[in-house]
């Protein structure tokens, strides 16, 4: 820093973390400097895993993506949900081949069957992602999925196959996994807290899908419902594809019935089967034409 820098009133007094770090690292090395104590707070990873660092983590998780979407200009998001186990349609012949009992045969075919879940998926991100909505700067829309396989790979997919960028929240399971290869690759984020996940999927979701799927599927489509008839958070449109699914798995009506729910909370979601009625219904409760 020049002297004439050092007497401006808008120059910064503190160095950056970053510098301060270089300035770390070429410190000589002695018995002090060496050891994991004197590390920088913010460089001393076996600290920060520390079980009492948990509260800054947490804030890190918060913070991270919520700051890389920021910066890549996603104003909105149509998040969607659905199983990690729903063959693509050219995969569905090696799901059949794999079943070797009559039980796995019978799963086998019914996961096939549900194969035209993923088309649909595909091409509802297509129509939003073609939609290519942009206000106040901020790219509105945007696919958003787990990152995963399956239900989740057809929306990143669907999203590529127009050129489109996407999100994808992936989270640390104890058996090997990745992203799925249509995720951009800047907005591939990785999660440790399933809590901080499921709250990034709704942060800026102005629509959510949510196709069949399992436990995980099952968790984040009620935890949304639950926040909307609560009022903790505003309607937006819930797509729920696979009637038939669905109501073999949650009944609905009988909720109702038993009086645990009011009989308007079904209309918290829309059922659909196809990709354009998904997104018909989107563009009508925001009024916007992306024809």
């Amino acid at each position: 820093m020049t002297d004439k820098e050092d007497k401006t009133l808008t120059q910064r007094r503190f160095y950056k973390a970053e510098q301060e770090a270089g300035f770390a690292d070429q410190q000589a090395g002695t018995p002090q400097t060496s050891h994991a104590a004197y590390r920088l707070a913010f460089r001393d990873t076996d600290f920060l895993l520390r079980d009492e660092l948990r509260p800054v983590r947490f804030q890190l998780e918060l913070l991270k993506p919520e700051m890389l979407l920021e910066e890549a200009n996603i104003g909105s998001t149509l998040v969607m949900y659905g199983s990690a186990r729903i063959p693509s349609p050219e995969h569905c012949d090696a799901v059949l081949e794999t079943a070797t009992t009559p039980e796995r045969k019978a799963v086998a075919e019914r996961l096939v069957a549900k194969s035209k879940y993923y088309d649909e998926a595909r091409k509802l991100a297509r129509f939003a992602s073609q939609c290519a909505i942009v206000e106040d700067g901020k790219r509105q829309f945007v696919v958003c999925s787990g990152g995963g396989p399956s239900i989740m790979e057809a929306a990143n997919r669907g999203a590529a196959d127009v050129g489109a960028e996407s999100l994808g929240l992936n989270i640390v399971l104890p058996h090997e996994q990745a992203p799925n290869p249509y995720v951009t690759p800047r907005l591939s984020f990785q999660f440790h807290y399933f809590a901080l996940r499921k709250m990034h999927f709704l942060l800026r979701a102005r629509a959510v899908a949510v196709f069949p799927g399992g436990f995980g599927t099952l968790d984040e489509f009620l935890e949304l419902l639950t926040l909307i008839q609560t009022g903790k958070m505003k309607p937006i449109p819930i797509l729920l594809f696979g009637r038939e699914y669905w109501e073999r798995v949650i009944n609905f009506a009988a909720m109702a019935e038993e009086g645990v729910i009011n009989p308007n909370d079904t209309e918290l979601f829309r059922w659909c089967e196809t990709a354009e009625e998904g997104w018909d219904h989107v563009t009508q409760f925001y009024d916007i034409d992306c024809g």
